[in-house]
C-alpha cells in the first residue's frame, strides 16, 4: 500500500510542478501589486487550465501525502517524496524545453541515489 501512495504522490507532485510551471509562463510575470492589478491576476489564473491542473494535482498529492505518513514513518515519507526531482527535471527538458545543465543532471542523480539508500 504504502509503495502506492509514494506512486500516486510522485506522480500527482510532478504532474502539479509541471503544471504550474506551463501555466505560470503562460501567465507571465506578475509585476503589480495593487488591489485591482492582484484581483485581475487572480481571475486570470483561475481560468488558466494549468494552473487549475496544477492546483488539483497538488490537492491529490497533499492528501496523498497525509494518507502515506498515517501508514508510514516520517523519516521515509519525506526522503522518497524527493524521488520527484528526477520526473520533474526528465519533463523541464522534454516538455517545458528548459536547458538542464550537467549540474542539475548529477544533483537529480544524487537524490536518486539518496531515496535509494534511505528507502529500504
Amino acid at each position: 500500500m504504502k509503495w502506492l501512495l509514494v506512486l500516486i504522490l510522485v506522480s500527482a507532485t510532478t504532474l502539479g510542478d509541471v503544471a504550474r510551471s506551463r501555466g505560470m509562463k503562460k501567465h507571465g510575470e506578475v509585476r503589480e501589486f495593487h488591489p485591482g492589478a492582484i484581483r485581475n491576476a487572480l481571475w486570470r489564473l483561475a481560468q488558466n487550465k494549468w494552473v487549475i491542473l496544477s492546483t488539483c494535482a497538488m490537492a491529490v498529492s497533499f492528501f496523498t501525502f497525509i494518507r502515506l505518513v498515517s501508514i508510514a514513518p516520517l523519516s521515509f515519507a519525506v526522503p522518497v517524496s524527493a524521488v520527484t526531482l528526477i520526473p520533474e527535471t526528465i519533463l523541464a527538458r522534454v516538455f517545458l524545453h528548459e536547458k538542464v545543465d550537467w549540474r542539475r543532471w548529477a544533483g537529480a542523480g544524487l537524490i536518486a541515489a539518496g531515496v535509494v539508500l534511505l528507502s529500504r
